[in-house]
């Protein structure tokens, strides 16, 4: 059965705290007639302090998308290799192992995908796939690893690596003045993750069943603006209550596979915000310390996008807590709005001999 193994993540050297983002919103918005309503959004979030790529004064700075993107291509080559190898020696793989690459990324563009590129430098066979993910933006981790079970589940003895990389800093539009844009300026983090699927032995979570539910009419909810400047990105005050159609979902995917989603060991779940994560306590009927995990990747880093959920499960590694046969679930939320869904049991089953 595939397992989900430890996670790599790293986040860049540039810090901005919470203090450093309401003296900004302060200075840079003095006129701005909702401003005390975005500083107490920005305040309740949680988000004590985030990574970045480039020092603040860069990041507010807008060159042109031609230079954003030139720089995303820069940084990921720069950053992503580190991570991958690190993913592939905690999976006790070497890169001629892996099937597939699942690249997800919604903050930059390139064609051919990154993938392309870690294929010819890293050392992987000229004939490993690729499954770039472009447009689910933060439910695009859960995405990729239902992608990867579903590549073990036709290739039993296949390995997948998922990718994540996320520069949402260079997505800032200083024109972009509503309050859903400047609260999610006081959100969003940069990070890179990796982790990798087996489809024999490994530790980690023994993937068992995943799934996708998609709320309707809510496809303009969380969105981006493609223009001549670049993604702006649109969020509608609604958001945050979606978890009140999320959870029978949930509840009603984990009942398929005979389990109560509120009664499991462990959850590794999107923290796009604390309401989110707190609403899924309440309709789900578990305590606030089941998503430890999430709660502390949006405290340290913000939401980094799809990186999120692999972040999390990476501090339940470090956390040491988990015992085989535990049972529970990792989703993904994003756009669509989209939920990614995917249940497991814990397993330490020794590793194969290569």
């Amino acid at each position: 059965m595939a397992v989900l193994c430890k996670p790599a993540i790293a986040v860049p050297e540039y810090v901005i705290t919470q203090d450093d983002t309401l003296e900004l919103a302060q200075r840079l918005h003095k006129d701005h007639s909702e401003l005390r309503l975005v500083l107490r959004l920005i305040e309740h979030t949680g988000v004590l302090k985030r990574h970045l790529i480039q020092p603040i004064d860069k990041v507010l700075k807008h060159p042109g998308l031609d230079a954003r993107n030139a720089v995303y291509e820069q940084e990921s080559k720069a950053r992503v290799p580190a991570v991958v190898r690190t993913a592939l020696d905690q999976a006790e793989l070497e890169p001629q192992q892996i099937g597939l690459i699942v690249y997800v990324s919604c903050t930059g563009f390139m064609m051919p995908a990154l993938s392309a590129w870690l294929i010819n430098t890293l050392g992987f066979r000229p004939e490993t796939r690729q499954m770039p993910i472009a447009q689910l933006g933060c439910a695009a981790g859960g995405a990729a690893v239902n992608r990867a079970h579903d590549y073990c589940k036709a290739y039993p003895d296949a390995n997948v690596l998922i990718v994540a990389c996320e520069f949402c800093s260079l997505c800032y539009q200083p024109t972009d003045l509503g309050v859903g844009s400047l609260l999610s300026n006081g959100l969003f983090g940069d990070a890179v993750a990796a982790a990798v699927v087996r489809g024999n032995g490994g530790t980690g979570i023994s993937l068992e069943r995943n799934g996708s539910y998609l709320i309707p009419n809510t496809e303009d909810w969380i969105s981006y603006a493609v223009r001549s400047t670049g993604f702006h990105f649109q969020l509608d005050k609604r958001v945050p209550g979606t978890m009140k159609p999320l959870a029978p979902a949930l509840r009603a995917m984990a009942e398929q596979h005979e389990w109560n989603a509120g009664d499991l060991d462990f959850y590794i779940v999107h923290a796009g915000g604390p309401r989110i994560l707190d609403d899924l306590c309440h309709f789900l009927d578990v305590p606030p310390e089941a998503f430890r995990f999430s709660r502390a990747t949006l405290t340290e880093y913000g939401n980094i996008a799809s990186a999120v959920v692999l972040d999390a499960l990476g501090r339940m590694f470090d956390e040491d807590s988990a015992l085989d046969g535990q049972r529970g679930l990792l989703a993904g939320f994003g756009p669509g709005i989209t939920a990614e869904i995917a249940f497991g049991t814990w397993s330490s089953a020794p590793v194969p001999a290569r």
